[in-house]
């Protein structure tokens, strides 16, 4: 009987460019969820419909209410 160990990987092995395009990606990520209206949406996002509606707002309303002064929708 013989036993082998290989190393074994979950992933595709991946290229320089691809790599860069993941930490570019990350970074990005990162930025956008770093910023306070992004978490106003969540925090939005996370309160129940009735809350909203306590506050004059519809979940589908959101986005407009957090970017409203500096998004035209």
């Amino acid at each position: 009987m013989a036993h082998i160990n290989a190393p074994y990987t979950t992933t595709a092995p991946t290229s320089p460019l691809a790599g860069l395009g993941n930490r570019i990606l990350s970074a990005l990520t990162a930025i956008a969820e770093a910023n306070p209206r992004m978490r106003e949406m969540e925090r939005l996002s996370a309160k129940s419909d009735a809350d909203l509606a306590k506050m004059g707002l519809k979940r589908e309303d959101i986005v407009r209410h957090v970017l409203r002064d500096t998004l035209y929708i």
